[in-house]
């Protein structure tokens, strides 16, 4: 089954988590691109989708929203998987007892849900690095350590496998 991983990354470590899932997906013998959303020409010639992007501020970003959105009559025809990252930290539950992960669900997750009906959606730890933000984002720098923002790489590798696994699996049973 030929898989479009898309994706949508400002500093690299949602590109990361997509290019871990290609892998699973290849591991069980899909073919597999990879692209960025906004530069993805010719979406229709993919049996499967995969899309991902960071999450600022409870929101995707604007290029992975424009990509669901454009293509959202081809996508609900096939099976798509929706991915987010973005929660810093290692604490599954925050203080207050929520989850972390289902807190962080971005906004147009329920939109996406009706419009392109994905067969799933997660979402996983990011990471953040001080030293390669830029613009405005330079602001972070400047604060002091806080728990709101730790830096650091969080991403769940074990997670992100288990995942990709999960949906080569499915797949699996659609080619059969």
């Amino acid at each position: 089954m030929r898989v479009l991983v898309a994706y949508s990354s400002k500093y690299g470590a949602t590109r990361g988590i997509a290019d871990r899932i290609a892998d699973r997906l290849r591991d069980a013998g899909h073919e597999v691109d990879i692209e960025h959303c906004h530069d993805v020409e010719y979406p229709e010639g993919f049996d499967a989708f995969v899309i991902g992007s960071a999450a600022y501020l409870g929101k995707w970003r604007k290029e992975a929203r424009r990509f669901v959105r454009h293509n959202h009559a081809l996508l609900a025809t096939r099976p798509v998987w929706l991915f987010s990252s973005g929660p810093l930290g290692t604490e599954r539950i925050d203080k207050d007892g929520n989850d972390v992960l289902v807190a962080a669900q971005p906004k147009e997750f329920p939109e996406f849900e009706a419009l392109i009906h994905p067969r799933g959606t997660t979402v996983f730890f990011g990471a953040l690095d001080i030293e390669h933000l830029e613009g405005p984002d330079r602001i972070v720098s400047w604060m002091p350590a806080n728990e709101a923002l730790p830096a650091g790489d969080f991403r769940d590798w074990d997670a992100i496998d288990e995942w990709g696994r999960m949906v080569a699996a499915d797949l699996a049973e659609q080619d059969a």
